[in-house]
């Protein structure tokens, strides 16, 4: 259950990065799915979400329940049951790093201002 955890988690950043990657490739290309309203709001929403857990200083969900579900969760031995997985060693490497948590909320930051930025820039349309 904790790599499925860290599946959301993964996807969840993908999600954040690489929708603003297309936004900006269909701003060039003139893609129009890339302006849908809601699809926008969504992205800014969550990259929103995870600068304001940055200021605030909150663990993100996501981390507090893989980690629960990875050491907490034990069998009746008292063992536990997730000593570590290929999903685990890969995606942790991919998405958890080590630095101050002002380096995360300043590129955090960095990276809401670019969404908003290329938001208002190239705004969402209503279809008819």
């Amino acid at each position: 259950m904790a790599d499925f955890i860290l599946i959301i988690h993964a996807l969840y950043i993908l999600f954040v990065t690489g929708g603003q990657l297309l936004i900006l490739i269909g701003w060039f290309k003139r893609w129009m799915w890339v302006r849908n309203i809601v699809f926008r709001l969504v992205h800014l929403l969550a990259i929103g979400f995870v600068v304001l857990e940055a200021w605030f200083g909150i663990v993100c969900p996501l981390t507090n329940l893989e980690n629960y579900l990875r050491h907490n969760v034990a069998d009746h031995t008292g063992e536990l049951l997730y000593q570590g997985s290929f999903i685990e060693y890969w995606l942790g490497k991919l998405i958890f790093y080590e630095a101050p948590a002002s380096v995360f909320t300043f590129v955090y930051s960095l990276f809401f201002l670019v969404v908003l930025i290329s938001f208002i820039a190239y705004p969402p349309i209503r279809r008819k």
